[in-house]
């Protein structure tokens, strides 16, 4: 019988996000809170205009800027013409999209593609290592991050072995002593979806040697600047802190991991001559090209390429910066009041995630007031999540945590 997830982890309802009320209730802002900014938004971000006013969820969903919303509009625009030569067009799109995305990461053009999600992009990996081994994976991560490993081990791929991390901290000495001389590959996130807490990269590099580790890196990627090229695998999708829409993530992986990955997921697009419908079975590619099934939806291409344009051209560490300022002050805030953190208070901890713990009948009173008052945030029971950006105005952290 496989092992399953912490039910008490994974099964709870479906996350409450605060909506914006009237109009007449955000004008209980003071006129000075108003006034203050965020640290990003006078240096004119490309991510300016998150389309709320007081919008504090981008962990769960980021409204694309006005240049990722220009830039679908065009291409839905360029398809309906059905000119010669469109579809092409757009399709390579992906090529470009795939190039930025390399250096962000540091990864090798060769490792570099795109996928059509997160999960698509784990269920890739963990069906391309094939057993005998072991995988370690953290207990209570995203189930995004668990139910690939389940799978494949189900169907005769690495033996899953679970990691105890109820505070969300996958720490190198708790990897350490979890490790097994079998174990073959670590998988962890990037930055906690619930406490906010930043894996420590480097020191699980050192800590698991030439292991494979993966990494689910859609909470950090784009606003936690770290060393991703120390990962052998590295998966984000673009819908929450790139702010580029759904359907389309990043997919990078070290030649030590191309090595090891067979084709177990590989569909017609990922083998060579793919265009020459011949009757015949194809080898798969031997880049990241092979981590593909079908074609990817071009307009979502467009939506990512745009965000990571934008991104490259601010620059990761900037956007990081203004991400660690904006929750810096999100943290003192939290703090005057007395709230209790789940969310490491020591930026070097962090990213743009910050949770505090409630209960009955706080966290009902609580989330019902920020509905009020046009706050957008994440209330699951027992914790309310705000996951701030850039170019957070200062006024509405100070309107969320009065």
């Amino acid at each position: 019988m496989s092992q399953q997830p912490n039910p008490a982890t994974h099964s709870n309802p479906a996350p409450r996000t605060t909506r914006s009320g009237p109009a007449h209730q955000q004008a209980a802002l003071s006129e000075t809170a108003l006034s203050e900014t965020a640290a990003f938004e006078t240096a004119g971000t490309p991510w300016s205009n998150t389309g709320s006013p007081h919008y504090l969820d981008f962990a769960r969903f980021g409204p694309p800027p006005p240049a990722v919303r220009d830039a679908l509009l065009d291409a839905v625009r360029l398809s309906a013409t059905g000119a010669p030569g469109v579809v092409d067009e757009l399709h390579d799109r992906e090529n470009a999209a795939a190039d930025i995305a390399a250096r962000l990461t540091g990864f090798d053009r060769a490792g570099v593609t795109l996928v059509p999600s997160t999960s698509a992009g784990l269920f890739h990996v963990a069906f391309g290592l094939d057993g005998p081994g072991r995988v370690l994976v953290p207990r209570h991560d995203f189930p995004a991050n668990v139910y690939p490993w389940l799978r494949a081990q189900e169907r005769g791929g690495l033996t899953v072995d679970f990691l105890d991390n109820p505070d969300g901290h996958t720490s190198p000495e708790r990897v350490a002593a979890a490790l097994r001389p079998d174990t073959v590959a670590v998988t962890v996130s990037a930055v906690d979806y619930r406490t906010g807490r930043r894996a420590d990269l480097p020191a699980l590099r050192e800590v698991i040697g030439d292991r494979l580790l993966v990494v689910d890196a859609i909470q950090g990627f784009g606003v936690s600047d770290q060393p991703w090229n120390l990962a052998d695998v590295v998966v984000a999708g673009g819908q929450k802190w790139l702010r580029s829409g759904w359907g389309a993530a990043l997919f990078a992986a070290s030649p030590r991991a191309l090595d090891r990955l067979s084709d177990g997921l590989t569909g017609w697009s990922g083998v060579e001559d793919r265009a020459v419908f011949d009757a015949t079975e194809h080898p798969a590619l031997a880049d990241a090209g092979r981590v593909t099934m079908t074609m990817l939806n071009p307009l979502a291409i467009t939506g990512l390429l745009a965000s990571l344009t934008e991104l490259e051209r601010t620059g990761q560490h900037a956007v990081a910066e203004a991400v660690t300022a904006n929750a810096d002050l999100l943290v003192e805030r939290l703090l005057s009041t007395g709230a209790d953190l789940l969310t490491p208070a020591e930026p070097q901890h962090r990213a743009g995630i910050v949770s505090v713990r409630l209960a009955e009948p706080r966290w009902t009173a609580v989330t019902e007031r920020l509905r009020e008052l046009g706050v957008v945030a994440t209330a699951r029971p027992g914790y309310l999540r705000f996951s701030v950006h850039s170019d957070t105005p200062a006024g509405t952290i100070a309107l969320a945590t009065s």
